[in-house]
């Protein structure tokens, strides 16, 4: 038996449930998931205190679909995620939810918003981890009956795409994502992500790519225009043709190689709806993740000579310091007046330029890398 990949248009979101409805029977239907009365946890991508005209979040219209969608069939939607940052006090979250709009979407409906940060963690076992054999998880996954992936169609710096499997890192709390990005190796990275779903399979991923995000995603690039929603009840085989879609390589997404090489998506994939080929947009590519298209013998040979090192940007700076607080290796120091990353420490995890809410970290590339890449990236 195939497992399907859906693609529909969809221009606006004005028309987000129609697309999200017709996405979902081409693949079988929430009814095939879902119960009456089941608990449906919805996981959107709440990346940071970020307006949905930025694109850097899942936009609250597919949200709001999904919340009518599940009622429609008897499910009890529920919202929950865990932002990124790690702010001075414990409210990031909540002002995420708010100024990306899924506050009001929980309101409008009387849903349950979970925020993943004080709503409590659960110790569990992952017995064919390769990376971190032990993890803390939110506790709703825990309670929850169905758990549906919404991730934003986005490129992300470390690991050239980000989608349905990698929403899922929202889940541990800022520790554990703090070790596993200073694991300093993407394909390590990979792993981590690859261990939560080992853990926990969402049930469905419905995909916002209405407008995505191109650059240095998943938070410092630009929206484009892109016009589909997609779905699958298998999110290794949605990653898979969603990075195709953008004209990225599957398998140079380390989240992708490393759910494939577990066998985590088994059966042939078939695409259903608007042919790939129809829809394919050649997103800008990050940054940052340019050294994951490099061929792997030439990283052996070159890796010092090839970096793509992290700095601050002084005038933009306004000293917050929400990179020192979210830098797993404390390679971020202050000097005098302004802050400083130090070359010696730093993972080049990227996190600092991630979650920066100036945009006051730059990037720059070691000059055998611009000739390197200067005519292919």
């Amino acid at each position: 038996m195939n497992t399907k990949v859906s693609i529909v248009r969809c221009i606006d979101y004005s028309n987000a449930k129609e697309a999200i409805k017709e996405s979902l029977s081409l693949i079988g239907g929430l009814e095939k998931i879902i119960a009456p009365g089941d608990r449906v946890l919805l996981k959107p991508n709440v990346l940071g205190i970020r307006p949905p005209e930025d694109a850097a979040t899942t936009h609250p219209a597919v949200v709001s679909a999904m919340c009518e969608l599940v009622s429609e069939v008897g499910g009890v939607p529920l919202i929950g995620d865990g932002s990124g940052i790690v702010s001075s006090g414990s409210t990031t979250t909540s002002q995420a939810f708010k100024v990306t709009g899924i506050e009001d979407v929980a309101s409008r409906f009387g849903v349950e918003l979970i925020n993943f940060e004080t709503y409590g963690y659960v110790e569990v076992d992952s017995p064919d981890s390769r990376q971190l054999p032990h993890l803390y998880i939110s506790k709703a996954i825990i309670e929850a009956d169905v758990i549906i992936s919404l991730p934003k169609l986005k490129t992300h710096e470390l690991m050239l795409y980000t989608g349905a499997v990698k929403n899922f890192f929202g889940i541990l709390p800022h520790k554990n994502r703090k070790q596993a990005h200073f694991l300093e190796d993407r394909d390590h990275f990979g792993e981590v992500v690859a261990d939560i779903y080992s853990i926990v399979k969402p049930h469905l991923a419905v995909m916002d790519g209405v407008v995505g995000m191109e650059g240095n995603g998943p938070s410092n690039g630009m929206p484009i225009f892109v016009g589909v929603i997609m779905a699958s009840y298998d999110c290794v085989a949605l990653d898979i043709v969603a990075s195709e879609l953008i004209g990225i390589d599957p398998l140079k997404v380390p989240t992708n190689r490393a759910a494939i090489s577990r066998g985590f998506m088994q059966e042939c994939l078939e695409i259903v709806g608007i042919p790939l080929v129809d829809v394919k947009v050649r997103f800008k590519r990050p940054e940052g993740g340019v050294i994951a298209m490099i061929p792997s013998f030439l990283m052996r040979i070159l890796r010092r000579q090839l970096t793509v090192k992290p700095f601050i940007n002084t005038s933009r700076c306004t000293l917050c310091k929400t990179c020192i607080l979210n830098c797993s290796a404390n390679a971020i120091e202050e000097v005098g007046r302004s802050l400083k990353i130090n070359e010696r420490k730093c993972i080049q995890c990227y996190c600092c330029r991630e979650l920066c809410p100036k945009d006051a970290v730059g990037i720059k590339k070691s000059l055998l890398l611009k000739l390197v890449t200067r005519n292919k990236y």
